[in-house]
């Protein structure tokens, strides 16, 4: 994967509106433009399955919820992205929280992003989007690294998103905003 940004120039989400349907993710963070291609099998892999024990939890008889995978979150002109997955606790909220393009425009409560090879992908993940995460006040952040199979996760202390655990194949995996929720992690690297 190859990731630009482009510097001295500020871009928009209108920006994002003409630039082309290639199979490129488009996001603008703080006014910076980052072009991602498309992930490795892997990566979609363990995003997939992570989903769907948090899908599968969401639509249990307990009525937790709605998870979906990548969404359009547009939280202002200069600040557009697309997690690999995200959930939100308030069905009855979702509504007021999508614009007329059906793209989030306050933080859902988790974001899950996986990561792809490269500083640049790494930088953005660990960095930029868990500043922008921290200050729009998304509540718990996972960062999945598929190649050394950890989980990473960022909860939110004092304002901020904190990592509080770092996970591996032989956990489980369980989150204060999910009662009951729990997936073995040698089931989402395997």
């Amino acid at each position: 994967m190859t990731e630009t940004t482009v510097d001295q120039i500020r871009f928009t989400t209108a920006d994002l509106d003409l630039l082309p349907e290639d199979g490129n993710r488009y996001e603008v963070i703080d006014g910076d433009l980052f072009v991602t291609r498309s992930p490795h099998w892997n990566h979609n892999k363990v995003v997939g399955r992570l989903y769907n024990a948090l899908d599968s939890w969401s639509l249990s008889d307990k009525g937790y919820g709605e998870a979906v995978l990548v969404p359009g979150i547009v939280f202002d002109q200069e600040n557009a992205v697309e997690p690999d997955a995200v959930w939100v606790s308030d069905k009855n909220r979702l509504p007021q929280m999508l614009d007329e393009a059906g793209h989030l425009t306050e933080a859902p409560d988790l974001i899950i992003e996986s990561l792809s090879s490269g500083t640049q992908h790494e930088r953005r993940d660990r960095e930029v989007k868990l500043k922008l995460y921290s200050v729009r006040g998304v509540r718990e952040y996972w960062i999945v690294d598929w190649r050394t199979t950890k989980l990473e996760v960022y909860r939110r202390q004092n304002a901020k998103l904190t990592l509080v655990e770092t996970l591996f194949p032989g956990d489980i995996l369980r989150s204060h905003l999910l009662p009951g929720f729990e997936v073995q992690l040698q089931i989402v690297f395997f």
